[in-house]
């Protein structure tokens, strides 16, 4: 597991439901809170959650004050990238967004500048 800023990428609700293979949400259908960090790991998301799971953390972040935010997607096939790039296109907190440098994840993550209000 990676850690960047404040800490953990992933927390252990999200981690142990990966592991086990269980669904992200439990019986009663109550979301899995995710920290508003610098970061965020779409690792343990479905590609069908992407879109919404980014628009929401993109406007907790810059509640937050986040300028500048990493959406962490992966390299595979490109799938979950792709997704991610056109929920960035439409969002209009974006101001503009490009791959990760190389040590933050090259093309496996996205680097999102968001809009000063």
């Amino acid at each position: 597991m990676q850690t960047v800023g404040r800490g953990s990428l992933e927390l252990p609700a999200l981690a142990a439901a990966r592991n086990e293979r269980r669904p992200l949400l439990s019986e009663d259908d109550a979301p899995v809170p995710i920290p508003i960090e610098d970061a965020l790991d779409l690792h343990t998301f479905a590609p069908r959650e992407i879109a919404s799971v980014v628009a929401e953390y993109l406007d907790a972040a810059a509640a937050r004050g986040f300028r500048e935010v990493r959406l962490i997607h992966g390299r595979g096939t490109g799938t979950q990238r792709e997704i991610v790039r056109h929920a960035l296109s439409r969002h209009p907190r974006v101001a503009d967004f490009a791959d990760a440098t190389p040590e933050r994840g090259g093309w496996g993550a996205t680097v999102v500048r968001l809009k000063s209000d």
